[in-house]
């Protein structure tokens, strides 16, 4: 099995709507650091599991200096967001989303 790692970071916008009172509901960004891992049993015809160019192009094109709440249709929760990117990188087959130091959430399929 191959496998690569790709740590980018973003720095987004996005609120939350939350079943209780929050902080967290009004506007506010991060600087997010999202770590992307992927893997393959065979490598790609250029000897690669997924380009880490591919990788970190979906993240930053879709995430990097935008309001996160206008990409995902559901509540934009780093555990949704590292959902979202696992669902969309090739071969990804999990994602950890830092949205603040000490505060992760990480999506495996």
């Amino acid at each position: 099995m191959y496998y690569v790692q790709k740590t980018i970071e973003i720095s987004a916008a996005h609120n939350l709507m939350l079943s209780y009172e929050s902080k967290c509901e009004v506007l506010h960004g991060h600087n997010w650091i999202i770590v992307v891992y992927c893997k393959s049993e065979t490598l790609n015809s250029d000897g690669m599991v997924t380009d880490f160019t591919h990788i970190k192009r979906i993240v930053k094109d879709t995430f990097d200096h935008k309001y996160i709440n206008d990409i995902l249709d559901v509540n934009p929760s780093a555990e949704n967001i590292a959902k979202w990117i696992c669902d969309h990188v090739q071969n990804c087959y999990k994602v950890s989303v830092q949205e603040s130091e000490g505060n992760i959430a990480i999506y495996e399929k």
